[in-house]
């Protein structure tokens, strides 16, 4: 995604606006994600400073992301503001190359949505989490056989008793073989 930055060289300080849309593959950061083509809007402000270029602006696009309560997949809007320079000599991790009066986007796009997905994505504040009584324990489940076209039943040690213990989401079953008393 090379952009001409041409004019903004030739008229410095004067706003050249850029409008473009993007699909970039997959970005992912944990349980959110960008998926493959998914549109990537862009709107910035190109505007030159010499021998350098300044975009301003935002980026919109939908995040798909799993909640960290209830495991449930949601959409989540993505609107990213933007203030990047664009160098002819860049530094490392601090601004973008600018090559022979163009302008490489994808770099800066794909940091930019990387770095705006949430790590412990939530789908409302009030989430209450998984639902356990909905779903049987481990232990009830082995002991009442296989389940149809699933297989021999497989057993596995019983958790420590707990005080009125309500049926256990089965998604969360691998953490009864956590052992911490090592």
């Amino acid at each position: 995604m090379l952009i001409s930055v041409a004019a903004a060289l030739r008229r410095v300080g004067v706003p050249h606006p850029l409008r473009r849309t993007a699909q970039l593959d997959e970005l992912r950061v944990g349980e959110a994600a960008v998926e493959a083509d998914t549109p990537i809007e862009i709107e910035l402000v190109a505007e030159a400073t010499g021998t350098s270029v300044v975009l301003t602006g935002t980026l919109q696009t939908v995040a798909t992301c799993s909640c960290r309560r209830c495991l449930e997949p949601f959409p989540q809007s993505l609107v990213v503001a933007i203030r990047e320079v664009f160098e002819l000599r860049p530094t490392e991790g601090e601004t973008y190359p600018l090559v022979s009066e163009h302008l490489d986007l994808v770099p800066l796009v794909r940091d930019a949505v990387l770095l705006s997905l949430p790590l412990a994505p939530l789908c409302r504040a009030e989430c209450p989490g998984p639902a356990p009584e909905l779903f049987p324990t481990q232990t009830t489940a082995a002991a009442e056989g296989p389940v149809a076209g699933m297989g021999p039943a497989v057993t596995a040690p019983a958790p420590a008793p707990v005080a009125s213990e309500s049926p256990r989401d089965p998604r969360w079953a691998a953490l009864d073989q956590l052992n911490l008393d090592r």
